[in-house]
């Protein structure tokens, strides 16, 4: 879903709506072929088939240059679109055997699901009763993109990541050894940089890949020692650690005593990775999210909550 800024025009009113309603009866829901922003604004464009005089067109000619641009949410495979409040939401319509019509908005953009036997401008006033939900959702969505987008890191020499909230700086130095973390204090400002051990012009793939296995490294040392450090606070015994690559999930408990913990964690502060060891160790009393279980957290750690909500803004650099 990306934005589009473009010369827009209204639909037509009067007799196109009349030919709209014909078409929904008669037809089935036909994605638009190859839905992009520019196709989206073309099909919100088009002349309507029957106007009813030539002052009609005029009228509408000056509507048309007065039409400030719409923003538009896309959905790749759209077959409908609708202007909520100003923003040109092109979306999915899923059939199915249900009995109310259902909104999702997801990264593609929004989807809507809906009864066979529901017409298609009975759809419409749906999304537009629903509009205000919609835009922020789709809003919401976008931004989101963003940031995973921004959090990505460019594996080259120079790269930059985080590790335990402060920033890295890749070097690529040939040779035999172990990839290690120094701080250049040469500079104005000491930075730490990653010295690892991969010819200058090695693929991003390579240099990815060792500067993980180092993280991944780095995770199993610090979260061993955490776990050992919170644990007799809370009267709890852990058995193993497995380290995650999960794309949503941070850790997981099992009453056995198994902790699984992901090792991305390792970018955030000292403090956020302390407070999904916590919360995962208070599993191991209470696997459950309920009062007692968030009691148990906030023994040890008294400001969890602005923890967390941190740790749910923050994307995930990869």
């Amino acid at each position: 879903m990306t934005a589009s800024r473009q010369t827009c025009k209204p639909a037509a009113i009067g007799g196109r709506r009349l030919v709209q309603l014909a078409l929904d009866f008669f037809s089935p829901d036909r994605p638009v072929e190859s839905v992009s922003r520019d196709s989206a604004l073309d099909l919100q464009q088009k002349k309507p088939i029957a106007q009813a005089d030539k002052t009609f067109i005029a009228i509408e000619n000056v509507a048309l240059q007065q039409t400030p641009c719409l923003d538009s949410f896309v959905h790749p495979r759209a077959s409908r679109q609708v202007v909520l409040d100003g923003r040109l939401v092109a979306y999915q319509i899923k059939r199915g055997k249900r009995r109310t019509i259902g909104f999702c908005v997801g990264s593609d953009g929004l989807a809507v699901s809906a009864p066979k036997w529901v017409a298609l401008h009975e759809i419409d006033q749906a999304v537009q009763a629903k509009s205000s939900w919609i835009l922020k959702k789709l809003a919401d969505s976008r931004e989101r993109h963003r940031q995973i987008e921004s959090a990505r890191i460019d594996w080259k020499e120079g790269a930059s990541f985080h590790f335990l909230g402060q920033p890295v700086r890749v070097v690529l130095e040939s040779g035999q050894g172990q990839v290690g973390l120094h701080t250049d204090t040469g500079s104005a400002e000491a930075v730490q940089m990653l010295r690892v051990k991969l010819p200058a012009d090695a693929s991003p793939e390579k240099i990815q890949h060792a500067v993980q296995a180092w993280l991944m490294q780095q995770a199993r040392q610090l979260f061993t020692a955490r776990l050992d450090f919170f644990a007799p606070q809370l009267g709890v015994q852990w058995h193993k650690l497995g380290l995650s690559n999960a794309v949503t999930r941070w850790g997981s408990a099992s009453s056995s005593g198994a902790i699984r913990l992901n090792w991305r964690l390792m970018h955030f502060r000292l403090e956020v990775v302390d407070y999904v060891v916590v919360h995962e160790l208070s599993h191991l009393r209470f696997m459950d999210h309920s009062p007692r279980f968030w009691a148990t957290v906030q023994s040890v750690l008294p400001d969890h909550a602005a923890l967390r909500q941190q740790l749910k803004k923050e994307p995930i650099p990869r």
